[in-house]
């Protein structure tokens, strides 16, 4: 059974079930009224004919019997219960009726100003007639008065309210049958439009959203509801989506990862066979290539080990695993990997500028790694003439180092993943200078282990700039002073009562 049909059913019940209450009161309030309207018929009447009969009892008769008890049978019986006068008071009928009197009339009882009495109902005497409601009063004189009435008129009275009540009880069930299908049909729409647009809502289109009611209603607080659970629905297959778009290109990057280390691995692999080969053909004839194929053969093992030592940095940096926690300066680490990289490219101006002392917390190796890399990769691919400026400053509890260089720059292509493992902006460029495509990927992966990030940007006046940003290690204070490290070794503060910062861990 439907819901709007269970509605209808309950409502037309309940109003069945009213209907009869009501009417049952009804009748019964208005059948206690006649009944009630009847006795006191029976008082007046008993008491006309006791006061009659106590004004004449010699002469009392049955006409003035009728004429004190007027359209009532009745009888003055004597105390041995002989019936002494009797008037039949519906003789005026075309079938004239009577009570059935039992043999033995019941005791009166009772103190009213009657005195005694007793009331009863009988059948008629006549059949197809109107029962009586009888009453038995004393005379006053040692008799009794029998007087009843008949119960004609309320009957057909109470039969008329039974009509009335089942005539416009069916009315009101048909009125209230149509209307409640009209009501159930109003109150149950909204359910309609979330049935409908329910069925709209699918895997790929949980954006959708339940239209509701008001939301004090049953069914605002239904939609309300199941619009929460649409949401975190929604949610959980976007999470889901997102979870399988990252494994998938997680998968894909570990594809592209193993076939571009194992064609790495097998460039260094291949020379170190091919000199070994070439080595065992001509060591017999000509003793003097020994030497040439050693230095190769020893220059594409350290090759070799360079390369596996950064796969290995970056599979410990993936796997999550601890690093060392201790304070770093990086502005004397920055100081000391500058120093370094003049020494491996005299010819390039290198300036490093500090601002304030900025420290963080994290592997001071791995850091200088992460500098290093950025200034090899300055030297790899720009010109030896290109300037270079590295910049260690903090903005509220962030540090911040930048490299930035006059180079040729980067297109937004190969900014959008120069971080990527092995990959390179010029791929013509040969491998002995430009490296495995790793230095870029271990310094994003080194800054994402101490909780940072890396990015590189244009320069404004030509070239690019790497910016690596890492949480400080407390807030610091800035001051007004900016040191600057000159080219080629010459280093002095803009103020005299600042030095530069130097490595504390080394202290």
């Amino acid at each position: 059974m439907s819901l709007r049909l269970r509605l209808l059913v309950l409502s037309l019940v309940l109003v069945a079930a009213g209907l009869t209450i009501a009417g049952f009161v009804t009748y019964s309030s208005l059948s206690a009224f006649l009944m009630k309207r009847t006795d006191s018929q029976l008082d007046a009447a008993a008491s006309n004919a006791k006061r009659v009969l106590m004004a004449a009892p010699t002469t009392f008769d049955a006409k003035e019997l009728g004429a004190s008890a007027p359209g009532i049978w009745s009888q003055l019986r004597s105390a041995d219960g002989g019936v002494v006068v009797e008037n039949q008071g519906y003789a005026w009928l075309a079938t004239p009726t009577s009570p059935a009197l039992p043999a033995t009339l019941p005791p009166l009882a009772g103190a009213g100003y009657l005195g005694p009495i007793a009331r009863f109902g009988v059948p008629a005497a006549q059949s197809g007639s109107s029962g009586f409601r009888v009453m038995l009063a004393s005379s006053g004189t040692g008799g009794v008065f029998v007087l009843a009435a008949s119960q004609q008129e309320t009957e057909q009275t109470l039969h008329q309210l039974l009509v009335v009540e089942f005539v416009a009880g069916g009315i009101i069930l048909i009125i209230a049958a149509l209307g409640g299908m009209w009501l159930v049909q109003l109150g149950l729409r909204p359910l309609v439009r979330i049935e409908a647009a329910a069925e709209t809502i699918a895997e790929e289109n949980l954006t959708e959203r339940l239209p509701g009611a008001e939301a004090n209603t049953e069914v605002g607080r239904l939609a309300r509801v199941l619009n929460t659970m649409l949401g975190r629905l929604e949610t959980s297959f976007a999470e889901r989506k997102a979870s399988e778009e990252r494994l998938r290109q997680s998968e894909d990057r570990l594809r592209r990862f193993a076939a571009d280390a194992s064609h790495e691995l097998r460039t260094p692999i291949a020379a170190i066979r091919a000199y070994a080969e070439l080595h065992r053909r001509r060591a017999g004839r000509q003793p003097d290539d020994t030497a040439h194929v050693m230095q190769r053969i020893e220059h594409e093992s350290r090759r070799l080990g360079r390369l596996v030592d950064d796969l290995l940095l970056l599979t410990r940096l993936d796997e999550g695993r601890p690093l060392d926690h201790q304070p770093v300066d990086i502005g004397a680490l920055a100081a000391d990997a500058t120093d370094a990289a003049r020494v491996l490219d005299p010819q390039r101006r290198i300036d490093l500028r500090v601002t304030g002392s900025v420290e963080v917390v994290g592997d001071q190796d791995r850091l200088r790694q992460l500098i290093d890399n950025l200034l090899t990769n300055v030297r790899t691919h720009t010109p030896p003439t290109a300037p270079v400026v590295v910049t260690v400053s903090s903005d509220a509890a962030v540090a911040i180092l930048e490299v930035s260089d006059r180079g040729p720059g980067l297109s937004a292509q190969d900014g959008a993943r120069v971080f990527e493992r092995f990959y390179r902006a010029d791929p013509s460029r040969a491998r002995e200078s430009g490296g495995a495509g790793l230095g870029l990927a271990i310094v994003a992966a080194i800054a994402a282990a101490h909780g940072g990030n890396a990015s590189v940007s244009d320069h404004h006046g030509g070239g690019a700039v790497f910016r690596i940003t890492l949480p400080l290690l407390v807030d610091q204070v800035l001051v007004d002073q900016v040191l600057v490290d000159q080219p080629n070794g010459a280093d002095f503060p803009l103020s005299a009562d600042r030095p530069l910062p130097v490595d504390r861990s080394t202290r």
